[in-house]
């Protein structure tokens, strides 16, 4: 809808403030207006009242008297001089005041409230009104004036004042409404259309937006908004080259891995040879196709659209720990496992994701070197924490600064720094984290952290 649009919100705003600004102005303008109609008739009174000087008697014909009072709108007037003179022109019977109103006195408040007063009360109320005379310092002027007409005229100039107020909220309106048009709006159905038209094709450069040059923060914008388009253009080429050259790799690792394993097989009898050099040179052999083989795999692995598929469960996490020593290295050079895991403790995740996960800590802490390991877990503030901990020699400076980056943070030589950042894939793909908590000459510790139970069953029911 029309009403919708920033332009049509502006403009209705700002005839409503403009409208607000006038009503605050009409008040005190109506009880001016008074005033001033007020003073009006006190100098006109003053000027009927000289007319008894001219006269020898000091008295007029009451035709004329009629006449004077007619033309001051008055039913009497009566001129209080300095000397003490009084000359008082009025009709038969002049009418008794309602009201009395001296005009030397009040403040704003005051003239305010009777403005007010006048304006909304019914009937002709006969004020009777005190003031001095602005034509001889030292003289009063008293009038009997109706209130009717006086009602009238402030009904006439509030009519007045609000034909002038729309007039100035349309004319300030339209010249706000076309100044933001030209400095604010138009200006952004151009960012948004350029935005618009880049979101349908991201890597079309003529797409882009071309900045207008402003100094302002509209032309900050436009530059920002350029800079931005350019850099996704930028990273989505670059994504598309990477998805490019993982395709190939992915073949590539499936063949090797093939022709890997046909070599494996053809290895394995190399370590019954009759030759004592090949019975001594097949161990290290085979261990380099196992690691080509597992290189091969974990690289596959890496490069699969999206994460591994999630079946989570709820499970003991202590049985879980327990199986990793016997399946940790069949040698007698096994680390003993410290497990601290309080035995109620329960997990909702991947089982088979999570018991890769902890393997994998614990053969990369016996492969560095260590002599000891500890898994303690626990649960607090709506989060199991599992704390693996090793004796090792710790990490070294750049491993750590590239832990979770593929292919730059292993720790080993030879190592392809997959295996942390699938685990780190895992865990995040299950609501979790892996984090390295500390790495000295000590041990290192790593934490596993998954969501507790009550809040894992809490956020599968949400509504997605």
């Amino acid at each position: 809808m029309l009403i919708r649009s920033l332009s049509a919100r502006l403009l209705v705003l700002t005839i409503f403030f403009v409208m607000l600004s006038e009503v605050l102005i009409f008040v005190p303008s109506v009880a001016r207006y008074r005033m001033n109609y007020l003073d009006n008739k006190v100098a006109a009174g003053h000027l009927a009242a000289l007319a008894l000087a001219a006269s020898p008697t000091g008295r007029i014909d009451p035709a004329l008297s009629r006449e004077l009072l007619a033309h001051v709108g008055a039913h009497a007037v009566t001129l209080s001089r300095p000397d003490g003179a009084l000359r008082m022109l009025d009709g038969p019977m002049p009418p008794k005041p309602d009201v009395s109103f001296d005009l030397s006195k009040g403040n704003v408040r005051v003239w305010i409230l009777r403005s007010l007063e006048t304006l909304f009360s019914t009937g002709n109320r006969i004020m009777r009104v005190v003031g001095p005379s602005p034509m001889e310092p030292g003289a009063s002027v008293e009038l009997l004036l109706d209130e009717a007409p006086l009602r009238q005229e402030l009904w006439g100039f509030g009519g007045r004042i609000l034909q002038l107020s729309i007039l100035i909220s349309l004319t300030t309106a339209a010249l706000v409404f076309l100044s933001l048009q030209w400095l604010l709006v138009r200006p952004m159905r151009r960012i948004t259309g350029s935005m618009t038209l880049f979101r349908e094709d991201p890597e079309d450069a003529s797409r882009r937006i071309v900045p207008s040059g402003r100094r302002d923060e509209i032309g900050r914008a436009e530059a920002e908004l350029a800079m931005l388009q350019e850099t996704v253009r930028q990273a989505l080429a670059q994504r598309a080259r990477l998805a490019a050259l993982g395709t190939a790799v992915t073949k590539i690792n499936h063949d090797l891995r093939s022709i890997l394993a046909t070599a494996r097989l053809v290895s394995d009898g190399l370590a019954d040879s009759a030759a004592p050099d090949v019975r001594r040179v097949a161990p290290r052999l085979l261990d380099a196709i196992d690691r080509a083989v597992a290189l091969c795999t974990r690289t596959l692995d890496f490069s699969r659209e999206g994460a591994p598929p999630f079946t989570p469960s709820r499970f003991a996490l202590l049985p879980l720990i327990e199986e990793i020593g016997p399946d940790l290295c069949l040698s007698d050079g096994v680390p003993p496992i410290d497990v601290t895991v309080p035995p109620g403790l329960s997990v909702v995740a991947d089982r088979d994701q999570l018991y890769r996960v902890l393997l994998n800590l614990a053969r990369n802490a016996v492969e560095a070197g260590a002599g000891h390991l500890r898994i303690a877990a626990i649960e607090e503030n709506g989060t199991v924490a599992v704390d693996v901990v090793d004796d090792g020699p710790g990490l070294p400076p750049r491993a750590r600064e590239n832990l979770f980056r593929p292919f730059f943070g292993s720790a080993r030589p030879g190592g392809s720094g997959l295996g942390l950042a699938i685990a780190r894939e895992l865990m995040r793909a299950q609501g979790g984290d892996l984090t390295l908590v500390t790495s000295t000459g000590a041990g290192t510790v790593f934490r596993l952290e998954l969501p507790a139970p009550a809040v894992a069953g809490a956020l599968s029911r949400a509504p997605g």
